[in-house]
């Protein structure tokens, strides 16, 4: 073990951009075409196309700033140094505890599909394993996600292909409760499935020609995430029809039981399985990565900033977010107190375009139009989110800007360009 801060750069692009598809390909993908289609109807396309420009104002946000400050911690570092303490302070404490909860509610959808009858045992197993596997160091993470990666969007991809040739189930359902208004709240859904390239930022410290690879490695994850997700999209929509999609709590799984039978219904399982897991292991490393950062700098306690020299790996910040994601797992109800996870991730990236807005060197294909366009969607996609998501993280932001406010009174750092 060591003392020092330091981390060590071991990931190629390929590996990187793995990393962001793999946390963007997660459980999610699984799950939030229904609720989505319950909210927006037929106009789901467009409730997902408002999702990826914002995601893409805000990739390029993000792309820009890491070639500024190549180092671990995303917007976090971005906002602290763009814009002052507080708010990369804001940044940090929303991206962990939303993504705190994100781990728990996404160990328990690996619980569900794996092991129903023991499903909180076989998440907080999954948490130890994974775990495991990041103490091992970053190029560990790396190719066990590529692997899962390469599985999931495999059987994504079958599911595509049957949902597209098979016959119609569901087109003259009717969808109760669509309205324009449910395509924006439908974006901010979709808006959570597209947030995991901020783990490529978040390890910018651990990837080799940072200035070149980040950008380059979170617009190719966006891009094939995007894509992907699009297509599925117009799939279920042309199988299932609006209506039947959006009284599906399990879609996918509806498309291999009509079209594969046993063979379908096992395949969409494994890749569910599978994709839960490589997203709890991309977002155990991001959180722990963006504690790291916040220890280093004195906003968190400086334990956390702790590498171990052999692996070159945030062991304490890895092992307090595993502590506690099964303390989460073993005494809430995860799946619902996860709901505020998205807002918490929108305002993150609303810091993030803020901070960008402030560069003076910019490239031509990203314009302060560009910033401005992705701060204001941040905004309007966070609050049109339920009322009660806004509530619930709106108070654990002031909890921890409260707490630094009388832990670390007096300290400013002047922002720089």
């Amino acid at each position: 073990m060591s003392s020092e801060s330091a981390l060590e750069r071991r990931l190629g692009g390929v590996d990187a951009t793995t990393v962001g598809i793999g946390s963007m390909v997660g459980a999610g993908v699984f799950v939030v075409f229904s609720p989505a289609a319950a909210i927006a109807g037929n106009w789901l396309p467009l409730a997902l196309a408002i999702a990826g420009v914002v995601a893409y104002c805000n990739a390029m946000a993000s792309a820009q700033l890491a070639v500024v400050h190549p180092t671990s911690g995303g917007t976090y570092i971005y906002g602290r140094r763009q814009l002052g303490e507080w708010p990369g302070f804001l940044a940090g404490w929303g991206f962990i505890t939303g993504k705190v909860a994100s781990c728990a509610a996404m160990a328990l959808a690996f619980g569900l599909y794996a092991a129903p009858e023991f499903a909180t045992a076989a998440a907080v197993a999954a948490v130890v394993l994974l775990t495991g596997v990041n103490l091992l160091g970053i190029t560990r993470t790396a190719w066990a996600t590529r692997w899962i990666v390469s599985i999931v969007v495999a059987i994504l991809v079958f599911v595509i292909v049957v949902a597209f040739d098979a016959e119609p189930i569901g087109q003259n359902m009717p969808v109760d409760g669509a309205s324009p208004y449910g395509i924006l709240q439908a974006a901010g859904l979709f808006f959570f499935a597209f947030a995991g390239y901020a783990r490529i930022a978040t390890m910018g410290e651990e990837i080799r020609d940072p200035k070149k690879l980040i950008p380059r490695a979170i617009l190719a994850a966006l891009v094939i995430t995007l894509a992907l997700y699009a297509v599925l999209g117009l799939a279920l929509l042309d199988f299932m029809g609006a209506g039947l999609l959006a009284a599906t709590p399990a879609p996918l799984l509806a498309v291999g039981e009509a079209v594969g039978g046993g063979v379908g219904t096992t395949a969409v399982t494994i890749a569910a399985t599978l994709a839960c897991l490589g997203a709890l292991l991309a977002l155990i490393a991001g959180v722990s990565r963006t504690m790291f950062a916040m220890a280093r700098e004195g906003d968190l306690p400086r334990a956390f900033a702790s590498v171990w020299e052999r692996f070159k790996v945030p062991y304490l910040a890895d092992l307090a977010v595993a502590v506690v994601v099964i303390f989460l797992l073993l005494t809430q109800d995860v799946l619902a107190v996860v709901g505020f996870s998205s807002f918490g991730v929108l305002i993150y990236y609303a810091v993030t375009n803020a901070a960008a807005l402030t560069l003076t060197e910019r490239p031509w294909q990203a314009p302060k139009a560009l910033n401005w366009l992705g701060l204001a969607g941040c905004l309007v996609l966070a609050f049109t989110l339920p009322l009660s998501s806004v509530l619930t993280m709106t108070a654990v932001l002031a909890v921890g800007l409260l707490g630094r406010a009388v832990l670390k009174p007096g300290r400013r750092r002047r922002p720089h360009a």
